[in-house]
């Protein structure tokens, strides 16, 4: 992959981001509401935001992403990064592009002193656990979440 670039979103970029925020989520067959699919291209790309967006580039097509949010922790001093989001589109798979982003993630990671970066992802996502088993450690912990109603 010679031809790939990690690199930061711009505007232009748009279209070719919300291909993938689509093919991601249909992935995971499920929906995000246009409106907030626009504001999260917004924060992604607003440079007070503590939110952010790697794109992979091969061949000067967009072919995969990752979102991560930088958050203070009670148990450091330092932050951490959530890598809430990692996409690399179906036909690029198996060619170290979801490795390289992750370890572009841990170099932003040491470069803004964080002192952690974790992510989740479905048990049955096989493909994807058989890379992260490589990048890092289980947590052993499960997730509960109880969704709540908004008024915006």
């Amino acid at each position: 992959m010679n031809n790939l670039i990690i690199r930061t979103a711009t505007e232009a970029d748009h279209h070719s981001w919300l291909l993938l925020w689509q093919a991601y989520q249909a992935f995971y067959k499920s929906t995000v509401a246009p409106e907030v699919t626009l504001a999260t291209w917004h924060r992604l790309l607003e440079p007070t935001e503590p939110m952010y967006l790697m794109l992979a580039e091969y061949d000067d097509k967009i072919v995969g992403f990752a979102h991560v949010i930088e958050h203070p922790s009670s148990w450091t001093v330092s932050n951490y990064g959530y890598l809430q989001d990692l996409y690399v589109a179906e036909e690029y798979r198996g060619y170290g592009i979801g490795l390289i982003l992750i370890e572009k993630v841990y170099a932003m990671a040491e470069f803004e002193g964080w002192s952690r970066v974790h992510w989740l992802t479905q048990e049955g996502n096989i493909q994807a656990r058989g890379l992260y088993d490589k990048l890092a450690e289980p947590s052993g912990f499960i997730q509960y979440r109880k969704n709540l109603p908004t008024n915006h």
